[in-house]
């Protein structure tokens, strides 16, 4: 199982290509699923999540063409097999977006229940009771969701959808679903993050017909088919994130190309709070850091709220800026799971709750450290950046999950830091 050792201490500059998001990526190569053209995708990251869900929509029949620059050309015409068993997506709670796109397509689909990060309950009913609301017939049975559309009925039919909770992924299906139903589909509570928006316009792109993304009100008139199209997945604003805290925490001076101010205006305020320098630049942001900066108190919300998937990182920051503050974690209820880590690093944290209290000291010291999900990973290769001494982080198959080359790219602004086996 590999490894990172890191050794602390060093200022960060330079340059760093942020990658396509995964959190675009992983739907939209659902969302090829929808037509019987090819669909080529271009920006598609190097993570281990796209490698299973490439392996996932190959087993169903389709062909798919992955060439080394991020270019991902997608054929479903012959696809055979409306089925995403466990075996292939039992790392990855993605796999439940395929649930939408094969039932509006093939009318059926038998997708497993999803796997992914242990940081909390993430409930399915949404995805189910909206997609039974547009007439599919849905059972749960030995693990799996098992679609259908009613005797008699060749299409999904339109409806409006208001979910019980803000839901990404339940959103992502629904707008999947609806752009092949039968009439007008309404998503209220709908959620806003920039994958959503970036997947309506790939959708656009293949002639459907959406208005409000980007807006908790959307509005789908289904169509009959699809067509293919060429998209750019955008730029993923979380390893922004993660690049803007571990250079706000060992101070330097990178430029983010194609980072994007607007898509992390939460965090880039509190960044900017602290006392960093974030400022947008041709084609990117430049975040500028010297010294200890002020600690931070923030409460993680849905977009265009502070992310949940920046609390880690910004944690790990705050360990070792200037004062005391409150971190209250709403969105996951296990999402604490890095402060024992960031601890045995000789943070101050204490945890009630969803709040954590965190005393920023001087320095942390280097350990041996355990990855327990995808951004505490982060949380401690920032740790690590600025901690005295050798740190090692295992189990970072959670880090190469969302994150591309992190090693080598921090390594190309100045880290040091090394992959073991």
């Amino acid at each position: 199982m590999d490894k990172l050792l890191i050794r602390g201490g060093r200022q960060l500059s330079g340059d760093v290509l942020i990658s396509g998001a995964k959190n675009a990526a992983l739907p939209e190569l659902c969302a090829t699923l929808l037509t019987a053209e090819p669909v080529t995708l271009r920006n598609v990251p190097r993570l281990q999540d796209v490698s299973t869900m490439l392996k996932l929509i190959r087993n169903m029949g389709v062909q798919v063409d992955h060439n080394p620059d991020g270019t991902v050309r997608v054929d479903a015409g012959q696809l055979s097999s409306p089925e995403a068993p466990y075996e292939l997506v039992k790392t990855m709670r993605a796999s439940v977006l395929a649930l939408g796109p094969l039932l509006a397509r093939f009318g059926e689909a038998t997708v497993s229940l999803p796997g992914g990060c242990a940081i909390g309950s993430r409930p399915v009913d949404q995805h189910l009771k909206g997609l039974a609301a547009m007439g599919a017939e849905i059972v749960v049975e030995h693990g799996y969701m098992i679609a259908k559309l009613p005797k008699g009925r060749t299409r999904l039919h339109g409806a409006r959808i208001a979910t019980d909770m803000v839901t990404v992924t339940g959103t992502e299906n629904f707008l999947m679903a609806a752009a092949l139903a039968e009439g007008e589909t309404i998503l209220e509570n709908a959620a806003q993050e920039p994958e959503i928006p970036d997947l309506a316009e790939m959708l656009i792109q293949m002639g459907a017909r959406i208005e409000g993304h980007g807006t908790s009100r959307i509005r789908i008139q289904g169509v009959e088919a699809l067509h293919g199209c060429t998209h750019q997945v955008v730029a993923d604003r979380i390893e922004t994130g993660t690049f803007l805290c571990a250079v706000a925490a060992t101070g330097g001076d990178v430029v983010l190309q194609h980072g994007r101010i607007d898509h992390l205006e939460a965090v880039v305020e509190k960044l900017r709070d602290a006392g960093a320098t974030v400022t947008a630049v041709d084609g990117g942001i430049r975040v500028q850091s010297q010294g200890r900066l002020k600690a931070q108190s923030f409460r993680t919300t849905e977009y265009p709220g502070f992310p949940t998937d920046m609390q880690a990182q910004f944690m790990a920051l705050n360990c070792v800026s200037t004062g005391s503050s409150i971190v209250t974690e709403t969105i996951f209820e296990n999402r604490f799971m890095h402060v024992n880590e960031l601890v045995r690093l000789g943070a101050h944290i204490q945890i009630d709750g969803k709040v954590s209290v965190i005393e920023g000291i001087e320095k942390l010291s280097g350990a041996t450290v355990m990855a327990t999900d995808l951004r505490a990973s982060a949380s401690l290769v920032i740790a690590g950046l600025v901690a005295e001494g050798e740190t090692v982080v295992d189990r970072i198959y959670h880090l190469d999950r969302g994150y591309d080359q992190m090693e080598a790219k921090l390594r190309g602004i100045g880290a040091d830091i090394e992959r073991i086996k």
